[in-house]
């Protein structure tokens, strides 16, 4: 029998129940994912200009979207695991149990958050610059909800870092294999990765008009790739390769394409991402510049000393000066010599 000197545990249930109410490691993730992201989106708005609240008032549009489309996109793809002989349709709405498909949650969020950028007048594409890194965060984050469910692990391996599953998640032909590649790990460190690199290219480069946003999918799909190649969950293949990874290749070249004819048609950044915030900004800066609100107030201030006497400011000062004094000419105001008076003489 070969002694397995190290692995990863799995944890021996995924749930816990507080009373009568069920706590989800998997919701749990999902929902510490979603603040991440909501978070460091604020943190990157307002820096670009735009308002503390808008990235959260948005997300309250797209992450509804972005779970749903989640949703769908699984059941679309993995439709026997509900439809069919001895299957049960409910099934397909208890996403607590796992099965979110990232392509369907960007692009049904997406959604969300067009309709929700259109109805404030912010851009769509700054709007995903800002939150992108942040994106990335959360999915790093949220594919720790796999874990918790022992699901969507890779081949079985003897590696140092594998991962446990209990023999009731294992795959029906290697009930004999007790450790598998941890591919949940995999794309979380991917993830974090993909969050660092449009970090760093954004303050380095200054991308601008959904550039940063096409960054992340193009970085995020590249791992995707190869960690999806790795699974042996159930998925349809197309010419030997998983769903996922053909979505992966043509998503990628979406991005790229993107990236490049972005940058040729619209380079820079935008000026103004949100103009609701700049108007409040303008606002403030009249509110605490009184010069701003009177601008004629600080122009007659500025006014020369002849403009000032024309209008009645300078009356006394023109006066005193065209007076003429006991030692002066009349006519042109040249002194005027002042001869000593005589002193009678003492007498001695």
């Amino acid at each position: 029998m070969e002694l397995e000197l190290a692995f990863i545990p799995s944890p021996s249930r995924g749930v816990i129940h507080l009373g009568p109410i069920p706590l989800r490691g998997y919701a749990f993730c999902i929902i510490i994912g979603v603040f991440v992201a909501v978070w460091l989106g604020s943190r990157r708005w307002v820096a670009r200009g735009g308002q503390k609240t808008t990235v959260a008032d948005i997300a309250v549009w797209a992450v509804p979207f972005g779970l749903v489309g989640g949703r769908l996109y699984h059941v679309i793809t993995s439709y026997e695991l509900y439809f069919g002989e001895g299957k049960d349709w409910v099934n397909a709405f208890k996403i607590w149990e796992g099965g979110l498909g990232i392509w369907g949650a960007i692009a049904l969020g997406a959604l969300g958050a067009w309709i929700a950028c259109r109805r404030r007048g912010i851009p769509l594409p700054a709007y995903a610059d800002a939150v992108a890194p942040g994106i990335a965060f959360a999915q790093a984050i949220g594919r720790w909800g796999n874990w918790f469910n022992q699901e969507l692990y890779g081949r079985a391996t003897d590696l140092p870092w594998a991962l446990k599953i209990d023999s009731a998640h294992r795959p029906a032909d290697s009930l004999d294999a007790a450790t598998y590649h941890p591919t949940f790990l995999y794309e979380s460190l991917w993830c974090v990765g993909v969050a660092v690199l449009v970090i760093w290219a954004d303050r380095r480069f200054k991308l601008g008009h959904g550039r940063a946003f096409a960054l992340y999918v193009a970085a995020y799909t590249v791992g995707r790739f190869w960690i999806e190649y790795l699974r042996v969950d159930d998925a349809h293949h197309v010419l030997g390769l998983r769903l996922n990874d053909w979505t992966s290749i043509l998503v990628f070249a979406a991005a790229v394409a993107y990236m490049v004819v972005s940058a040729r048609m619209r380079p820079g950044r935008e000026e103004v991402v949100e103009p609701a915030a700049l108007a409040v900004a303008e606002a403030s800066a009249e509110d605490t510049d009184p010069d701003a609100k009177d601008p004629d107030a600080k122009d007659a201030d500025a006014k020369p000393d002849d403009e000032k006497a024309a209008d009645g400011d300078g009356e006394k000062t023109a006066a005193a000066e065209a007076e003429p004094g006991p030692d002066r000419d009349e006519e042109d105001g040249a002194a005027v010599p002042v001869e000593a008076e005589a002193k009678p003489a003492k007498n001695l």
